[in-house]
């Protein structure tokens, strides 16, 4: 099968696609024949170097798929051969097929496109454990900076539906995009936290998830009072000098099954900015490298059953 690879840490030119032995599912594992799979900033990161994660050359990539169930293995009950599925594989979902525990996937909404499924899974986990340990309250104002990236859109819907008003930071062409959403949108930069001050009940918000790190992170000091309450996916460095949260993705079935019902619901909406075939992944990582654009970058694979 094919799948993405790289031999040394490097620009998006030291990825190259692979040829490897199809994997074969063991108990309680099932096959899946991947259709999409989502491009993170995490993935970016890992081949630069810059993310403290174990890498064995050469190193596979990719952590959110969907596809079709083509082998269930033995004694795995409850799946079959032409079920339709998205979850994760850690840093080998970019490939033509993964085996995975039956604890990694969810049966995908019918209505779902493949392109959304296969971008789902890393973001709305991150979003949705961000939020958990923020212990994101109904009736609470959140501020999200980089509201409108990937894991921030599904942040932003997650706690609207929770019951949360959410103030969200982006660049001025997103700010509609954001308003949709549910947010009040507000600019990055200087004046900063004059401006949340300003639409913030109280002055104040109750907590803050940052995906954006630097000064946003250190100018939300001054507006959450509580330090517990403020979370950054991306500054850990400055989580650990400063006192608040660093949040690591951790994955559950359980935050599938709340993003899967609120998107059934028509409450939850992803927007995939990008689709790449599996021989362009060069190009879809310098598209998330740019840190710029709305939503998700996805890699289509596209096969007859």
């Amino acid at each position: 099968m094919k799948a993405v690879a790289f031999d040394a840490y490097g620009p998006p030119e030291v990825l190259r696609i692979v040829e490897r032995g199809t994997p074969r599912p063991g108990p309680g594992q099932v096959r899946v024949r991947v259709r999409a799979c989502g491009v993170q900033p995490f993935d970016v990161r890992v081949r630069q170097g810059t993310m403290d994660v174990p890498v064995v050359f050469p190193q596979s990539l990719g952590n959110e798929f969907a596809g079709v169930v083509d082998e269930v293995g033995e004694h795995t009950s409850g799946w079959a051969r032409g079920d339709e599925v998205f979850g994760w594989a850690f840093m080998a979902s970019l490939a033509a097929y993964v085996a995975v525990d039956t604890g990694s996937v969810l049966r995908k909404p019918p209505d779902m496109p493949w392109d959304v499924a296969g971008c789902m899974s890393s973001s709305g986990n991150t979003a949705c454990t961000a939020l958990d340990d923020l212990g994101v309250r109904s009736g609470e104002t959140l501020l999200v900076h980089a509201a409108a990236g990937g894991t921030g859109t599904v942040a932003v819907q997650v706690a609207r539906a929770r019951g949360a008003r959410v103030i969200g930071t982006a660049s001025e062409a997103n700010h509609a995009y954001l308003a949709g959403l549910g947010a009040t949108p507000l600019a990055y930069g200087p004046g900063l936290v004059e401006r949340v001050r300003a639409v913030a009940p109280g002055g104040g918000v109750d907590a803050v998830l940052d995906a954006v790190g630097g000064q946003a992170l250190r100018d939300s000091l001054l507006l959450a009072a509580d330090r517990s309450r403020i979370a950054t996916l991306v500054d850990h460095e400055a989580a650990a000098e400063l006192g608040v949260i660093g949040v690591r993705g951790r994955r559950s079935l359980d935050h599938l099954r709340e993003l899967a019902g609120l998107y059934a619901e028509g409450r939850l909406r992803i927007t995939v900015r990008a689709r790449y075939p599996l021989e362009q992944i060069a190009q879809a990582h310098r598209d998330v490298e740019t840190g710029h654009g709305r939503g998700k970058v996805v890699v289509v694979l596209d096969r007859p059953p």
